[in-house]
């Protein structure tokens, strides 16, 4: 971070936007993620002017958003994403979403048409005047601070505000209001010494851990004999790992992980049990149900994590650790995730208890296809081994929504030295696009993409951003053509499989080769092609693209799916099965 901003002297006057964008530099930042415009062309303007943040060009809002949310993600920073007026605005909300359900701290600049021209009939207005709606009430539920900067004065109060609530407990997206006028307009430069700096740490008030709660919790973890734990994506955005390692260690505990936080425990240690939930293994039950007490470390355990293990649960105790309150009852420590690791570790027996004995995270066999395919395909899962076989141990990878996406959450480890990303707070379709690219542009490492056909149909022309900039990107693409999960779900619940959610085939390798010449693309007919295809990707500075083709009727470890088979083998009913519902 440097000490002053780039550019600019004290007392000295300044547009506005110039001054924020050295703000932002000051503060860490490295890049802003968005897509240009008129309302907001000026802050594109002073990115290019005050080098020290790249400004980088999405092709869609949405995507810009989650570049910004895999920035945040693998840095551990505030990411940025600016977008101007109107339907630019808008496009935000759903990557603004996911971002405040994940707890990822994004800062959104959104420029507004010049204030004099609100209320009468400005192109693009949403100041809530003459009939117009009011952004701030759009952006109002999907952020924890979002506020209109009215006079170019307010900058130096409303930015550290919003950068403090986006950074603060539980983290999410702040959101600044900035009419053009207003970005124009001239200001002087803070003074360094009372200015508040974006990037210090957040003023909000942080939860003290009361010395009888974690004497209290460090007691009854001691008296455990077996202990379970399920960690979450917190671990990760506190930087918790090596402590989570720790108290695992002093306890002789099994490890299991949510389905977004794979990468918070190594996947191959002993200890490791597998992925909780509706796309986890059978071993976490197991361990649940032998075990005397169920601890949660960063997670407060949603339907995804938990889905079939709210009956194991309900005869377990369970103790969480997190700065939220868990979903299921029991005891709650609150807090920052790190000092209450800390605390309870520091309370515990330093001599490590063994852990007891386990299956490990078994694959969960799953039937065939539903209908034989007569196209030559390949099965998930080895097309999850060839991945496993090329993925470097440091790079990072993003999961999208889907059949494909629960195959890879169930059967890839996650890497050792990177990010395993699953935006599990919305599950937008796509977000893996932008993510991975915001990624890869922040770290300089390799990042893998992982995702369906239906995805890529969605926002897969970033890739075209991923060229534009040279990112080191790998794009995996799952193709069953078919939106095969929502395909399943009609075999499943609605007496058959509707023609809507089965697609022509499509050559994705070709298409993306022809449009992108410069682009190692490659379409991969079989396991071994995909490896290969993966490593001279690996092997490339920029960006590579691979498809593969999938059965869109292949059934993945999605434990809803493998519950709806097994009652149909077995003649019984849902209910009497107990089947799991997911959407």
């Amino acid at each position: 971070m440097t000490t002053e901003t780039p550019g600019l002297r004290e007392a000295e006057t300044v547009r506005l936007v110039d001054c924020l964008a050295g703000e932002l530099a000051r503060a860490g930042v490295t890049h802003m993620f968005g897509v240009g415009g008129a309302n907001i062309e000026d802050l594109y303007d002073a990115v290019h002017r005050c080098g020290g943040v790249h400004g980088v060009v999405a092709k869609h809002e949405f995507s810009a958003v989650t570049m910004a949310d895999g920035y945040a993600r693998t840095t551990g920073r505030l990411g940025v994403v600016a977008a101007t007026s109107g339907g630019g605005a808008m496009n935000l909300v759903p990557g603004l979403a996911e971002a405040y359900a994940s707890r990822v701290p994004v800062l959104a600049l959104v420029g507004q048409p010049p204030t004099g021209q609100e209320g009468r009939g400005a192109f693009q207005d949403s100041s809530g005047k003459a009939g117009s709606f009011d952004a701030r009430e759009v952006f109002a539920p999907v952020s924890r601070f979002c506020a209109r900067v009215d006079e170019p004065d307010l900058l130096a109060e409303l930015l550290p505000r919003a950068v403090a609530a986006a950074q603060a407990d539980p983290r999410g997206p702040a959101v600044l209001l900035l009419p053009k006028d207003v970005q124009q307009a001239r200001i002087q430069v803070p003074a360094r010494d009372t200015a508040p700096t974006p990037g210090a740490p957040a003023t909000a008030p942080v939860a003290r851990l009361g010395t009888a709660a974690v004497r209290a919790v460090s007691n009854t973890l001691r008296g455990a004999g077996r202990v379970l734990v399920i960690a979450g994506e917190d671990v990760a955005a506190a930087d918790a790992r090596g402590d989570l390692a720790e108290l695992a260690r002093r306890l002789g505990a099994w490890v299991a992980v949510t389905p977004d936080a794979k990468d918070v425990f190594d996947n191959r240690d002993p200890r490791f049990a597998g992925v909780a939930g509706v796309m986890g293994h059978a071993n976490v039950e197991d361990c649940l149900r032998r075990a005397d007490l169920c601890l949660l470390v960063g997670t407060r355990l949603p339907l995804l994590a938990r889905g079939g293990l709210d009956r194991a649960l309900a005869g377990t105790e369970v103790v969480s650790l997190g700065p939220e309150p868990p979903f299921v009852s029991g005891t709650a420590l609150g807090g920052n995730l790190r000092d209450a690791l800390r605390a309870v570790t520091a309370r515990l027996p330093s001599p490590p208890r063994p852990c007891p004995p386990h299956a490990g995270p078994l694959p969960t066999p799953m039937p065939g296809p539903l209908l034989q395919n007569r196209e030559r395909t390949v099965p998930h899962a080895r097309a999850v081994a060839a991945v496993e076989a090329a993925l470097p141990q440091d790079a990072h990878v993003f999961v999208d929504a889907g059949n494909a996406g629960a195959s890879a959450i169930h059967l890839l480890p996650a890497p050792r030295h990177g990010r395993f990303v699953v935006a599990v707070g919305m599950g937008g379709m796509g977000y893996t696009f932008g993510a991975g690219i915001g990624a890869a542009l922040a770290t300089g490492r390799r990042t893998y993409v992982l995702a369906g056909d239906g995805a890529f149909f969605m926002h897969g022309m970033e890739v075209h951003t991923a060229v534009e900039y040279d990112a080191p990107v790998t794009f995996v693409i799952f193709n069953n053509n078919a939106h095969a999960m929502c395909a399943m779900r009609e075999e499943f619940l609605q007496g058959g499989v509707r023609s809507d959610d089965l697609f022509a085939r499509t050559d994705l390798a070709a298409g993306v080769a022809a449009a992108f010449p410069t682009l190692e693309a490659t379409g991969a007919g079989d396991a071994a092609q995909l490896r290969t295809a993966l490593l001279r990707g690996n092997a490339r500075g920029g960006p590579a693209f691979v498809a593969v083709d999938c059965d869109p009727r292949e059934i993945p470890p999605f434990l809803p799916f493998q519950s709806f088979t097994e009652a149909t083998n077995s003649k019984e009913s849902s209910d009497e099965r107990g089947v799991v519902h997911v959407g």
